[in-house]
């Protein structure tokens, strides 16, 4: 979304395009003239940094994102970016959580499903699979979705549903290195040319049935968390993705084993 010699206004063109807005929604609603937002978007006016700022949170731009508007703008950035080593109270928290929701999975990852940090439970998942899998930066696309990996037993609607999850992070983001990994893992994907949109109910209770080369099939519900108000690119990023037992053959496990 962001290459080099890109305008401000194209780049904030591209995203009105990616959201489905039109110049008059948009402009009506952050209360400038069509004809302005007309002419920032082709570079005949210079938008504030103040206006380009109340675009991009219409159109829910990443704060990554934002950054480089401002930046094409001729803006210093608003965001910080920190390494997760930077923020010390966010490491601790996430450390407590991981910790509190054992025994059962946890780990935190970045917007292109790198691993960032997991807790004890994720290892048993894991149990099992080829070493070179687990070099970093492990992704969890990946792992779920390259064949010979996780021995998945719903391997096509699992699949769908991570397929879909990836597609809805590439049309949030606009992040090149998304856009190849999702070129990288569809061709695993059974039947990827007519994956379904799966519906709210489907995303949320969705079960995984995992293979384990000791305890048999494992299954487990998945939700994912975000951090609310972040104004840090790093924080932005992050999501939590914890697993809680969907049987008790699994629960027993998980207790067993990691409690």
């Amino acid at each position: 979304m962001t290459t080099a010699g890109t305008t401000a206004g194209a780049m904030l063109r591209g995203w009105r395009t990616r959201r489905r807005r039109s110049q008059m929604d948009l402009a009506l609603e952050a209360n400038v003239s069509t004809r302005h937002l007309s002419f920032v978007e082709t570079g005949k006016a210079q938008a504030s940094r103040a206006l380009l700022l109340d675009l991009a949170t219409r159109l829910e731009v990443p704060l990554r994102e934002r950054n480089a508007l401002l930046l094409a703008a001729g803006y210093a950035p608003s965001y910080a970016e920190s390494t997760l080593g930077d923020l010390a109270p966010v490491r601790e928290a996430l450390d407590h959580l991981l910790a509190g929701h054992e025994p059962y999975p946890a780990l935190v990852v970045d917007r292109r499903g790198d691993v960032v940090r997991t807790n004890r439970g994720v290892g048993l998942l894991l149990a099992g699979v080829d070493e070179r899998w687990l070099a970093p930066p492990v992704n969890i696309y990946r792992l779920a979705l390259h064949p010979d990996v996780l021995d998945v037993r719903n391997r096509a609607a699992w699949s769908a549903h991570l397929l879909h999850r990836l597609d809805r992070l590439v049309d949030l983001t606009g992040d090149p290195r998304l856009v190849s990994l999702r070129a990288e893992v569809r061709p695993h994907v059974p039947d990827a040319g007519s994956v379904r949109v799966l519906d709210r109910a489907a995303q949320l209770m969705l079960p995984l049935h995992l293979g384990h080369p000791e305890f048999g099939e494992l299954r487990l519900y998945s939700t994912i968390t975000h951090f609310g108000a972040a104004f840090d690119v790093t924080l932005d990023e992050l999501s939590i993705e914890s697993f809680v037992p969907a049987d008790a053959h699994t629960r027993d496990v998980l207790g067993r084993e990691i409690g």
